[in-house]
């Protein structure tokens, strides 16, 4: 919220008090009070704002924008390449080359942010930078993922890092150690119809609590961006087939 619209709303919050107060008889006293609270709190936010701003690595708030652009950009192209040119087209072969290519150059970046740096939280690095951080350890390799997990989880506990991103790091982890998933984040394809499932998942009948203590949607509203519907009994009866075709996106 820029600061004439944070000034507006103030002002807008203010004059509908002043009218309730004249209508019900309330007297000047209390106006009085309300507009100085009311101009205390537009300067108690403009002081934070401009507190944040000196806070911000600038040259990291960029180099990470990037990073961020470049880690979503090919991938968002994915769905509309499989609908034009099929799932085992050469074209999306040659997509997913240009992805791993790029994963390569953006690791190399955060890796040397976490290692010298730690994990930095959106005081210093920004909204998008924590997202880069996650989404570049997210897209990487086991090896990569078991290293720096530790960092982020200490980072969650510190205010650093975001609860919901953890969740799907943790998720993926557990996959990728053949175990089952906590927060039910990891969407699977199977290989052979193309059909989209929930990946194996710990005790499904609580889920929804895991997810709401992280921060998270339903696990319905998340899947249903899948066309998925959530049926828990359902699912338990499917889970050893899934547990055999696992494969996340």
């Amino acid at each position: 919220m820029n600061n004439n619209k944070m000034k507006k709303l103030t002002l807008i919050t203010i004059l509908s008090l002043f009218v309730f107060n004249f209508i019900f008889g309330q007297d000047q006293e209390k106006y009085a009070k309300l507009t100085k609270d009311g101009e205390e709190v537009i300067g108690i936010v403009e002081l934070n704002k401009e507190k944040a701003k000196v806070n911000l690595d600038k040259t990291l708030v960029a180099l990470l924008d990037t990073v961020l652009q470049n880690d979503q950009k090919y991938r968002q192209e994915l769905r509309w390449i499989e609908e034009k040119y099929g799932r085992e087209s050469e074209e999306m072969k040659a997509q997913w080359k240009i992805i791993s290519q790029q994963d390569s150059i953006n690791l190399i970046i955060v890796k040397k942010i976490l290692d010298e740096r730690g994990w930095l939280g959106a005081d210093v690095i920004g909204g998008k930078g924590t997202q880069a951080l996650f989404l570049v350890i997210q897209h990487s390799n086991l090896e990569i993922q078991d290293k720096y997990l530790p960092m982020m989880r200490e980072a969650v506990s510190k205010g650093s890092a975001c609860a919901s991103m953890l969740a799907f790091l943790e998720d993926r982890v557990a996959l990728e150690k053949n175990e089952k998933q906590i927060y039910g984040s990891q969407i699977g394809q199977n290989p052979e119809t193309g059909e989209y499932y929930l990946q194996p998942l710990i005790d499904p009948d609580n889920v929804d609590k895991r997810r709401a203590d992280v921060g998270l949607d339903s696990i319905q509203n998340y899947i249903s961006n899948w066309g998925l519907t959530w049926d828990v009994e359902e699912y338990k009866k499917k889970l050893s087939e899934y547990e055999n075709t696992s494969k996340y996106l």
